[in-house]
């Protein structure tokens, strides 16, 4: 499909986050003037530090990279393919994690800054927008820390209550404070292909009277309290650590602080009780990320409670934990299959703000919402993307596929495609199932792709 318009008119994109880099990216690429609005730094929010487009502030990973058993992997798959921004910076600012896809996360922002910057066809505005648009085209990709303004001109739009949930962001500890004649660098069960890989964790063991000690400081600590009458709740992808040990003093021992899969270097006959990951958050290697440590204990009660961790009683910590209020609209009663607002169908919304939840479902919904909203501009609509992809399956979830009336934020996973019956072979075993589940995406999104460039 050729794109040989003239630009003689601009798509708008509210938000310089994952999706909204992702949307201009593709939209330019396409051949359409885009202005990227972004209040940073302007207007600052809890959890940025920077101006700087794409800006990852949680975490430093994209999580599992395998396209074949993997749901988040086969949407990197995918968006690799359609050539992506977020995916290449990505790619090119990788940090060693096992099998997950971890990035450098100031040389990454930096980078997709620098290469939107320098895209002929893009343009940045540095400001608040504070009320829906009323005429032109327009892509709100505010992410989960939308201002008060746009959201409240949102919400009087819709005509509902915007539906919020509570997001967390863990501790990151200097590397140079970690005492190592305790810790030692492991990947799980040694994953990885080179020997980096395989020790791209560094790992803090407990004893059973250490790990029981540290869920009584986590349970007594003292903890941020929310205004009377909050409702949100939480995420279940991005729990904070204290309200995992609440759910059962064994919770984190079967979950970020699981045992298995590693030796200790330094006592290889001691068998760990529980053990406390972090990764490497930068290239450098002087900062490691407390891998599932979100928290919302209060600052004091945080540096008390995991100096308690073996290997950290000294450690320095380059940020502490911290909860915020995440906010997105119900996006099964309000948007189109084309991610069209219905009531104003020349604004579409992309990102967390649509109930996706992730850096990468994020950065592909914006991806999905660039080529549409161009498409739609230059006079050549776009089908969306087929079901049976990840990309898909996604936003089929979150314009009509998921119940409105329980609709909750959701990472991309294999219970949203559709299922295999009929397919070749019979297979039924999981690790054929899921690898059948990709084999048909990339089928599907490869033939879209050709279809509509």
């Amino acid at each position: 499909m050729p794109y040989l318009h003239a630009m003689t008119q601009t798509l708008h994109i509210i938000g310089g986050g994952m999706a909204g880099s992702e949307a201009a990216w593709q939209a330019a690429n396409m051949g359409v003037h885009v202005v990227i609005h972004e209040m940073r730094p302007k207007v600052e929010t809890f959890a940025h530090r920077t101006g700087n487009l794409g800006e990852m502030v949680c975490s430093n990973s994209f999580r599992s990279d395998d396209s074949e058993q993997n749901a988040v992997g086969l949407l990197h798959w995918e968006m690799r393919a359609a050539n992506g921004l977020i995916m290449q910076t990505a790619d090119k600012h990788r940090l060693p994690a096992g099998g997950a896809l971890a990035v450098d996360r100031d040389p990454f922002a930096e980078s997709v800054t620098a290469t939107l910057m320098a895209h002929p066809n893009i343009s940045v505005d540095y400001g608040e927008i504070t009320d829906l648009p009323t005429e032109g085209h327009w892509i709100i990709a505010t992410g989960p820390l939308t201002s008060a303004d746009l959201g409240a001109a949102i919400q009087a739009e819709t005509g509902a209550e915007r539906l919020a949930f509570f997001d967390a962001i863990a501790p990151i500890v200097y590397a140079d404070s970690i005492d190592m004649d305790v810790a030692w660098m492991q990947s799980r069960y040694d994953k990885g292909d080179t020997e980096e890989e395989q020790k791209a964790y560094l790992n803090c063991p407990m004893t059973k009277d250490q790990y029981e000690g540290f869920i009584d400081a986590l349970l007594a600590a003292d903890k941020t309290e929310f205004h009377e009458g909050e409702t949100a709740k939480y995420f279940d992808g991005c729990l904070p650590i204290e309200v995992m040990a609440e759910r059962g003093r064994e919770t984190l021992r079967f979950g970020p602080m699981k045992p298995v899969g590693l030796t200790n270097a330094n006592r290889p006959d001691d068998k760990p009780y529980a053990v406390v990951q972090l990764r490497r958050d930068n290239a450098l290697g002087t900062l490691f990320n407390i891998v599932g440590f979100q928290t919302k204990m209060k600052y004091s009660a945080q540096t008390e409670v995991f100096k308690m961790i073996p290997g950290l009683e000294n450690a320095s910590f380059a940020r502490l934990g911290g909860i915020h209020r995440n906010t997105f609209i119900n996006s099964p009663t309000l948007l189109d299959d084309q991610m069209r607002l219905r009531s104003k169908p020349h604004i579409r919304f992309a990102g967390q703000v649509t109930g996706v939840e992730g850096y990468v479902e994020s950065a592909a919904m914006g991806l999905l919402a660039g080529r549409l909203a161009a498409a739609e501009l230059l006079g050549t609509p776009l089908p969306t993307a087929p079901l049976n992809t990840a990309m898909g399956a996604l936003v089929h979830h979150i314009t009509g596929g998921a119940e409105a009336k329980t609709f909750q934020p959701m990472n991309v996973n294999f219970g949203l495609f559709q299922p295999l019956e009929g397919l070749k072979g019979g297979r039924k075993g999981r690790k054929d199932r899921y690898k059948a589940y990709t084999d048909r995406a990339k089928d599907e999104w490869a033939t879209w792709l050709e279809a509509t460039t």
